[in-house]
């Protein structure tokens, strides 16, 4: 079993830059794909990134590729998402997610952490 939290978030004005940082216990987080979510009010959850087991492919949506950057270090036990150039749009809740397949559908992602607020202001 994996447990997850995450931290990072908080209030940035259009065009700064947040680092999202998710913390696993555990002694298999290296075995498992690790996805970053997000979810608006009123919104379904929706992918932003994963990346695969240890030194994995690595997959973005359209919507962040080339401002967002996500990294793992198993031996930390931690994933990251460097977030750059933040939008208004951008603004959620943010989940960070394990499971065994790699996928964008958070239906296949078995672990979640209780999310953390991003709000990006124009």
């Amino acid at each position: 079993q994996v447990q997850l939290d995450e931290s990072g978030g908080g209030l940035v004005q259009a065009g700064g830059s947040l680092r999202l940082s998710c913390a696993a216990s555990g002694r298999t987080f290296s075995t498992y794909v690790i996805g970053w979510f997000r979810q608006a009010p009123g919104k379904e959850r929706e992918f932003v990134a994963r990346v695969n087991w240890s030194g994995g492919r690595i997959y973005y949506a359209d919507s962040v590729k080339g401002r967002f950057t996500i990294s793992r270090n198993d031996a930390k036990n931690t994933a990251d998402l460097q977030m750059n150039n933040l939008k208004p749009e951008d603004t959620a809740v943010y989940y960070c997610a394990a499971g065994r397949v790699s996928s964008t559908s958070p239906r296949l992602y078995d672990y979640w952490g209780q999310g953390t607020q991003v709000t990006v202001s124009s």
